[in-house]
């Protein structure tokens, strides 16, 4: 028994016998059947009245129950409505007609029919007693009929313990002739209580590695521009002012609720951080399964869901020239590219005398995105490593190590200069070299070859991420992902007439009739060179040798065969760990008698541990500021150059 504030019995009385009323073959208290008792409401007369005039939708309840706080107790159910008597069609019909079709064209513009369930169940939670249709009555010739029992009691959604499903009878469905609303002409629309779930919901992995978060939370392509506002119960519509230049990024932005209902700007690139994670996280120890490792599994899906990293490669042949091409975007920018990649890696053969000149022009082109990962040198063989700012405390200490393939030591014109490092649990090895030149001089660099990978003394103090599968008698064994690139000077084994030949037959569309005669192919094909390696199909020109400046081979008195002498490859430890995106040539400079070759690579990644030595974020900060300043300082100059020309221009009036 239940009772109300003012001591009244407010539990529902139910005679014995007596199913409940809207239930097949139910009576009423009098035992008359309740299929063929008139429906008469009670009023506080006692008069009969009519049932439409008594029926209330959910709207009008809300607007008398707009004060009911959530936490009252259920009211008591209001008595059960007698049967509607035979005459009680009269004007009131034409009453709650004009209010269903008024609150039918509120409900267009009412947040809360097109918002979404969470929001219907607020609204809601304000009504005390709204009853729902279990039948309907049927009219026949205009004129009502006895039919069952009309109305149910439900109750406002709040008052219903959450998590409970819908009564069996609730949920049955009830096919009765003769629907009111079909009869009408127009559909009956009354607002249904919100589906409850049977029982209660798992709950999510307070973490953002856990799956069901990430989907939960992962903001769609449609709705990005739908955000929380501080201060207001229900979504907002916003307008996002899309700063960054890859909008894509949205589509692969991972949020957590903390983050959703904290940022104070519209959107937020950074997650917060909890206090708790910062206690139990630790950066200088743990494992590839070990929870908030920095370099563990949790923050690589963070920063790469598809745990694919992007490398962009370039070498080029310098040819020992003093000057600089005027742009470098075409070399490591180029415009059919969609995105520019996370590591740029560039090595450079008979390197410009100004080596630091060559690197800060590098960080100028590239910008204030990149900073300069690490740099080394073997007399004029270069290698440069860029990252993503933002990637940088994830690489491992950097070390590198050089071999000269000349008898004597002293002239460091041909040789290697390696690179390694670990990013995540990936460890990584660059080499570029520079071979043995002459059309003939096959096995020299072969020789070549087999010293560079004996001789290449890396990794030194980082550990080896799988020393089950490394030899000590090649260094590229010892390394996840390797890529060698550089001048190898293979060449075409034919003469030059008939290498021009076959070149206006292709017409640069398809490579594999010179190809056929690359002396590096042949080479591999028969296992003497490059192990394990492989390259990318080949559908360029030949990148050796040309007049400088010009697109137009050797027209000195050598003639020199035009070869494929620059080249990229790569090998991995795992099957189908690197996808090649581009292998092409750089036509565009032209200041030396070799064109650059570029390549873009997707690399799997995998988790690592803490204890790899972390190079904690150091990079060369004199060389970006200077990069940065070089980049301000030219565009301020292209401004100023496009405003005296503009002020230069004189309007003549005829």
């Amino acid at each position: 028994m239940r009772m109300t504030e003012n001591g009244e019995d407010s539990s529902p009385s139910q005679p014995d016998g007596v199913l409940p009323r809207g239930a097949p073959g139910g009576k009423d208290p009098e035992g008359v059947s309740s299929d063929k008792r008139p429906v008469n409401l009670p009023t506080e007369d006692n008069k009969p009245t009519k049932l439409l005039d008594t029926l209330k939708f959910p709207q009008d309840v809300l607007d008398q129950s707009s004060k009911t706080s959530l936490y009252q107790p259920r009211p008591p159910p209001l008595p059960k409505p007698p049967a509607l008597s035979k005459g009680g069609k009269s004007g009131s019909m034409e009453e709650v007609r004009s209010r269903r079709l008024k609150h039918s064209q509120e409900s267009l513009t009412d947040p809360a029919e097109t918002g979404s369930s969470t929001d219907s169940l607020k609204e809601d939670s304000t009504v005390t007693g709204v009853f729902t249709l279990s039948g309907a009555a049927t009219l026949r010739n205009g004129q009502g009929s006895n039919v069952g029992p009309l109305l149910t009691p439900t109750g406002s959604p709040v008052f219903r313990a959450r998590g409970q499903s819908l009564s069996e009878y609730e949920r049955r469905p009830h096919d009765h002739h003769g629907d009111l609303a079909e009869q009408r002409g127009r559909p009956f629309k009354v607002r249904l209580s919100p589906l409850q779930p049977s029982g209660p919901l798992p709950a999510l992995e307070q973490t953002l590695a856990s799956e069901s978060l990430r989907t939960a939370n992962r903001i769609d392509r449609d709705c990005v521009d739908y955000g929380i506002v501080p201060g207001r119960a229900g979504p907002e519509r916003l307008h996002l002012h899309r700063n960054l230049s890859d909008s894509r990024l949205l589509d692969n932005m991972v949020l957590d609720n903390t983050s959703v209902n904290s940022m104070k700007s519209t959107f937020s690139v950074l997650n917060p951080i909890r206090p708790r994670d910062v206690r139990n996280r630790s950066f200088l120890e743990g494992s590839v399964l070990g929870s908030g490792a920095l370099l563990g599994a949790e923050e690589l899906d963070r920063y790469f869901p598809e745990r694919r990293v992007g490398i962009y490669i370039a070498t080029w042949n310098m040819h020992g020239e003093k000057g600089l091409p005027n742009n470098l975007d075409d070399l490591l920018l180029p415009t059919d590219s969609e995105f520019a990649q996370d590591f740029y890696v560039i090595g450079v053969q008979e390197g410009c005398p100004d080596r630091r000149e060559w690197e800060i022009r590098l960080q100028e082109t590239l910008g204030p995105y990149y900073v300069m990962l690490y740099a080394a040198s073997h007399g004029v063989l270069y290698l440069t490593v860029f990252v993503r700012r933002d990637l940088i405390w994830f690489c491992s200490e950097v070390e590198h190590a050089t071999v000269t393939t000349r008898i004597m030591s002293q002239i460091k014109t041909k040789g290697a200069v390696g690179i390694g490092f670990t990013f995540f649990g990936t460890s990584f090895l660059f080499i570029t070299s520079h071979f043995t030149s002459g059309d003939s001089r096959v096995y020299e660099r072969i020789l070549d070859y087999n010293k560079i990978v004996e001789a290449l003394a890396l990794p030194k103090v980082l550990p080896d991420t799988n020393p089950y599968r490394s030899t000590s008698s090649d260094v590229t064994t010892r390394f996840d992902e390797v890529f060698w690139f550089g001048d190898f000077n293979f060449r075409l084994s034919k003469d030059r007439v008939g290498v021009e030949a076959l070149l206006n037959q292709n017409q640069g569309v398809d490579m594999g009739p010179l190809l056929h005669h690359d002396q590096l192919s042949k080479e591999m094909k028969d296992g003497s060179i490059f192990k394990g390696f492989q390259e990318a199909l080949i559908q360029f020109l030949p990148t050796y040798k040309f007049d400088v400046g010009c697109d137009v081979y050797d027209t000195t008195s050598k003639q020199r065969t035009p070869s494929y002498t620059d080249r990229i490859l790569f090998r991995n430890r795992q099957a189908d760990d690197i996808k090649v995106i581009k292998y092409t040539s750089c036509s565009m400079i032209k200041t030396s008698d070799h064109r650059p070759v570029i390549g873009m690579f997707q690399v799997k990644l995998r988790p690592g541990r803490d204890n790899i030595p972390l190079g904690a974020g150091q990079f060369d900060r004199s060389l970006y500021l200077e990069g940065i300043r070089r980049r301000i300082t030219r565009e301020l100059k292209k401004r100023e150059a496009t405003k005296d020309q503009g002020n230069s221009t004189i309007c003549s009036i005829s």
